[in-house]
């Protein structure tokens, strides 16, 4: 299962313990994957997903996030590990 979807699996705290270390696995073993490699293009992406990120949860026919949860926070991580 890759990065993306672990995403998904997402319910409690424990499972996003789990995805910031395969996040940061993924960084350290694919960094070409990663747009944003450096911390503050990562965080400029991370902030600028933030705010578009209602657009995304639309496009994907899912409700907009009213109280982030651990996986609204994993989506969020690994939008700006890509987004421009």
């Amino acid at each position: 299962m890759g990065i993306h979807e672990k995403v998904n699996n997402i319910k409690k705290r424990s499972d996003f313990v789990l995805f910031v270390q395969e996040l940061n696995k993924d960084y350290k073993e694919n960094p070409d994957s990663w747009e944003n490699k450096d911390l503050g293009a990562y965080l400029e992406a991370l902030a600028a997903w933030v705010e578009d990120m209602d657009g995304y949860y639309l496009n994907q026919g899912k409700p907009i996030p009213e109280k982030p949860e651990w996986k609204t926070v994993a989506d969020m991580l690994i939008a700006a590990k890509m987004y421009e």
